[in-house]
C-alpha cells in the first residue's frame, strides 16, 4: 500500500501544476420547460445509476408549481460542449416521480422543502432531505427521509432536537436555537462503504454562529446517519469560508453555503461552496452574482461534537479543506467565461477513457432570468474503472498534500 501510495504522489507531483479537475463542457436546460405536466426546475441535488447509466435529480419545489418530486434522466456527455450558448442536447428527462408523506398523499404547498437526493443501489431507494423552514410564517424541522423508487415513504431518520428552529424567526436573538432559514440539510452523501448517510446545514446553527457574510465564514454542521439504523452518529464542524464578492448594494443579499457534497472516501468528500452576492459584478465574467468552488474535505481528524448543543466554549478541530476548482476560472472555446448559475448539486459520473467524471447541476429557482445548467468536469489523474474511486481519493489526498508542502 506504501509503495501504491508513493508511486502516486511522484506521478501526480510531477504535474502539481495543473489543475486537478477539468471542463469538459455543459448544458442548458432553459427555464419553463416542462416535462409530464410538471415544470422542470428548481434541480438542487443529482446522482448517477452507474448501474443504468441514468440519473436522479430532485427539484426544490415546495409544492407549490407541482407537487414535490424528483427526475431521472440520462446526460450524454459527449453532447456537452464548452460554449457559451450550449442547447440542451444529450439531456433526456425519462420520469417524474412524486415524493409522498408517510399517509401516502403528496405533500400540501409548502409544507416541505427538498434539497438533497441520493439513490442507494444496495436497497434500490433514494434518501432524500428536507431543509426545513424558520420564518415568520413558518417553523419547519428539517428531515432526512428514505423513499421508495416509486416516492412513497419508508422512514424518517433520527434527527437530534439541535438542529429544531425555535426562537425568534431570524434566529439571530440570544437563546435561538437550530437552523436558520434556507440554510439547513441542503446536501446528502452515502459514504464509501455504504454504510452512512451524510447530511450538513448549509451554515451554522443559531446557537453555533452567524450565517456567513463577507467578513466572516459560517460554522456549518456534517452530521452522519447509521443507514441500517436510522440513528445519527458523528457530527462534525466545516468552516463555510466568507462570501466571495461583496453585493452591488450596501443593502443587497449576499450568502455563501455548504449546498452538496459527495463521499470520495472514509470521511472525505467533494463539497461545493455557492457565494452569491446580489449585483455584484466581477470584470470580465458574466453577471450572474454566482462564485462556485469545489473543495477537498477531510473530516477524519475532525472533533466530534455530537454531544455539544452549542459548540461555544469548546475547543474544536474542524473538518480540513483545501481548494480544488474556482468555477470561475473557467473557459468556453472561444475564451470566453464560463456563466454560472446557481450550481447547487453533484455526483460522480461515469468513467470515460479511464478518467472519473463529475456532473454539476444548479437550480434556477424557477426563474427566467436564470437556467438550469449541467457541468461536466473530468478528474485529470487516469484511474482503472475498477477503482475509481480509490484512486481518485488517492489522487485529490495527494494533491492536498504536495499543495500544503509547496506552501510550507
Amino acid at each position: 500500500m506504501k509503495r501504491v501510495f508513493l508511486f502516486a504522489a511522484i506521478l501526480i507531483a510531477s504535474s502539481a501544476n495543473a489543475a486537478p479537475l477539468e471542463y469538459i463542457g455543459q448544458q442548458i436546460v432553459p427555464s419553463g420547460t416542462l416535462f409530464a405536466g410538471t415544470t422542470v426546475g428548481g434541480l438542487s441535488s443529482i446522482d448517477y445509476d452507474a448501474a443504468t447509466g441514468s440519473y436522479f435529480a430532485v427539484s426544490d419545489d415546495r409544492s407549490a408549481i407541482n407537487p414535490a418530486r424528483f427526475y431521472t434522466l440520462s446526460l450524454d456527455l459527449s453532447k456537452f460542449v464548452r460554449s457559451a450558448t450550449p442547447g440542451m442536447q444529450g439531456v433526456s428527462f425519462s420520469a417524474v416521480t412524486t415524493l409522498r408523506q408517510a399517509d401516502g398523499t403528496p405533500f400540501p404547498s409548502n409544507q416541505v422543502d427538498p434539497e438533497g437526493l441520493r439513490f442507494d443501489a444496495a436497497r434500490n431507494t433514494v434518501f432524500w432531505s428536507n431543509e426545513g423552514a424558520r420564518s415568520g410564517a413558518i417553523f419547519q424541522n428539517p428531515t432526512v427521509r428514505e423513499a421508495s423508487l416509486s416516492g412513497d415513504h419508508i422512514r424518517d431518520f433520527t434527527v437530534s432536537a439541535k438542529f429544531l428552529p425555535s426562537g425568534s424567526a431570524a434566529g439571530l436573538v440570544p437563546g435561538d436555537r437550530g437552523i436558520y432559514n434556507n440554510l439547513a440539510f441542503e446536501s446528502l452523501a452515502i459514504s464509501h462503504d455504504g454504510r452512512t448517510l451524510w447530511t450538513a446545514t448549509e451554515n451554522a446553527l443559531a446557537q453555533d454562529g452567524r450565517p456567513a457574510s463577507v467578513a466572516a465564514g459560517s460554522r456549518a454542521r456534517m452530521v452522519g446517519f447509521d443507514i441500517a439504523s436510522g440513528s445519527a452518529l458523528a457530527e462534525y464542524i466545516y468552516d463555510v469560508s466568507p462570501v466571495v464578492q461583496a453585493p452591488g448594494k450596501p443593502t443587497g443579499f449576499a450568502t455563501n453555503g455548504l449546498t452538496d457534497f459527495v463521499a470520495i472516501g472514509d470521511r472525505q468528500f467533494i463539497t461545493i461552496e455557492r457565494s452569491f452576492a446580489e449585483g455584484a459584478v466581477t470584470p470580465g465574467t458574466p453577471v450572474t452574482g454566482n462564485t462556485i468552488r469545489l473543495f477537498y474535505a477531510d473530516a477524519r481528524h475532525a472533533t466530534d461534537v455530537s454531544a455539544f448543543d452549542s459548540i461555544a466554549g469548546h475547543s474544536i478541530t474542524p473538518v480540513s479543506k483545501s481548494l480544488l476548482l474556482d468555477l470561475s476560472t473557467l473557459t468556453n472555446a472561444d475564451g470566453s467565461a464560463l456563466a454560472l448559475d446557481n450550481i447547487e448539486g453533484i455526483t460522480l459520473g461515469p468513467i470515460r477513457e479511464g478518467k472519473q467524471t463529475l456532473v454539476l447541476v444548479s437550480d434556477n429557482n424557477f426563474s427566467g432570468g436564470q437556467f438550469t445548467q449541467f457541468v461536466a468536469l473530468v478528474i485529470t489523474t487516469p484511474m482503472p474503472e475498477a477503482s475509481g474511486s480509490a484512486m481518485l481519493l488517492l489522487g485529490l489526498a495527494t494533491l492536498s498534500g504536495v499543495a500544503r508542502w509547496r506552501k510550507q
